[in-house]
């Protein structure tokens, strides 16, 4: 469920037996044709659409791993692949965020808007995030400018407008977000409800055509910006929020808590049953 899921993943069955995107660890073997890498050296990537992350042991293609930075730990390392490149995406790549804008995150307080919020005030932009009550706090230590119990308050009704909205929630109408941003500002969705993507894909032409305001889809490219990532780590300008480390036997466990919503930045599984950064 839903069902455009089982369709993609298997009707019947997974067609993935073992699931995990973002990894981190210490190569053990390559292939006799890797050059970039060798055995020892530590890395971390997305293995989006091979899978297989949660496991002791993966196999990944050489295009989908970064050396990791001596400084960033693995569990750092692991937090930040997927839900980093999708806030450097939809902030710059889609949102070309410029200097002193006014923007506004929508789910601010997971993996996503943890990376988003950082990397907008590097732009020097006026920040908003939008979240439960019980992330707010995490909210305003992160530097949000302002902060927005969802539940109190709908964002697309206060009067407000900004310059660039990246949404991780999309659970509104465009129309809704496009009543948000000012004239000439961009709405950047990064993932959410199926039905309001398609929506937003279908209807952007005509909410171009009030003011100029632009609906766009971040198609995630993996590990596209783990370069400037590291840039930014080293540079101490960036550095991942985790909720908590969880044993690999704690996965269930690990995987309600992030279906709850209730997580706070990346929820990070480690082999070792002492979280030891040994692997």
């Amino acid at each position: 469920m839903p069902f455009i899921n089982r369709l993609i993943g298997g009707l019947l069955k997974p067609k993935k037996q073992i699931l995990g995107s973002d990894i981190a660890g210490r190569i053990e073997a390559v292939g006799k044709e890797v050059t970039r890498f060798q055995s020892g050296d530590e890395v971390y990537g997305d293995l989006s659409g091979a899978w297989g992350g949660f496991a002791e042991y993966v196999c990944a293609r050489e295009g989908f791993l970064a050396l990791k930075p001596a400084g960033m730990t693995f569990a750092e390392a692991a937090a930040i692949p997927q839900a980093a490149m999708l806030a450097v995406q939809g902030l710059i790549d889609k949102g070309m965020i410029r200097q002193g804008q006014r923007v506004l995150i929508n789910g601010a307080g997971g993996g996503v808007g943890t990376f988003a919020v950082q990397l907008a005030k590097l732009y020097g932009a006026e920040v908003t995030g939008v979240d439960s009550a019980g992330k707010l706090d995490l909210l305003r230590t992160l530097g949000f400018d302002h902060v927005i119990d969802y539940a109190k308050e709908d964002f697309t009704r206060s009067g407000q407008q900004y310059d660039l909205i990246l949404d991780v929630k999309t659970d509104r109408s465009p129309f809704a977000y496009a009543r948000a941003l000012n004239p000439g500002g961009i709405y950047a969705t990064v993932g959410g409800s199926m039905v309001r993507l398609l929506q937003a894909l279908v209807l952007r032409p005509l909410i171009a055509l009030n003011g100029k305001r632009k609906i766009r889809i971040v198609g995630l490219k993996q590990n596209k910006d783990l370069a400037y990532m590291n840039e930014l780590f080293e540079a101490g300008k960036i550095k991942p929020v985790i909720d908590r480390l969880y044993r690999l036997e704690e996965l269930p466990e690990a995987m309600r808590r992030f279906g709850e919503a209730s997580h706070q930045g990346k929820v990070v599984i480690s082999i070792e049953p002492d979280h030891a950064e040994s692997r």
